[in-house]
């Protein structure tokens, strides 16, 4: 198998198959990513293509001071991050009581992702999933990228301060910050009767 270094190269002087390889290495995380950024399936899939899209355009552009998928995280990051300023905050958290309907007006059934453990337990799986995607939605996006980064992608500071462009402090502070006010939400979700 090529190292990762070979198939930038080789990627870069205009091999798509290395590209391709590329791509099948890291598309689970930086769809991984997006949906932690958008929320649901098929906005995080929207993401991923254009996030291939926007690094296989501009793949020229990779200096290699950080490790492409430091680069291809940022990417990730800015692609979602434009998207939701575009948006202005129109996502909606989904409520497990309300019937989905498709955009044609047509009711759809909401499928569960696993048929073995109990219900109510998939329930309240899927109900503090919404809440806490709810709660990141709420957040500004310097706050909700540190968290997702950091708690989702098991990114270092030092990686996340690379796919931000900002220093190791600043990372630290953002993350304090969007814990310290994931707190206070929870607190006040467990004082609710």
């Amino acid at each position: 198998m090529q190292s990762e270094q070979v198939l930038v190269k080789k990627s870069m002087e205009g091999d798509t198959q290395a590209f391709e390889k590329l791509v099948l290495q890291y598309q689970n995380k930086v769809y991984a990513l997006s949906f932690r950024y958008m929320g649901n399936e098929d906005d995080a899939y929207d993401m991923s293509q254009e996030v291939f899209l926007k690094a296989f355009r501009s793949l020229k552009t990779f200096k290699g001071n950080s490790s492409f998928g430091t680069w291809i995280f940022r990417i990730t990051t800015n692609v979602c991050l434009d998207e939701l300023r575009r948006r202005k905050r129109r996502i909606v958290p989904l409520s497990l009581d309300e019937a989905a309907v498709t955009s044609r007006g047509i009711e759809v059934e909401r499928e569960m992702v696993d048929p073995l453990p109990p219900v109510d337990r998939v329930y309240e799986q899927k109900e503090l999933s919404q809440y806490i995607q709810g709660l990141l939605d709420q957040m500004k996006p310097e706050h909700k990228a540190v968290i997702i980064l950091r708690d989702t992608m098991d990114l270092s500071y030092n990686e996340i301060a690379d796919v931000l462009k900002c220093s190791v402090g600043t990372v630290k502070s953002r993350l304090s910050r969007a814990r310290s006010l994931l707190r206070k939400q929870w607190v006040q979700r467990e004082l609710l009767p």
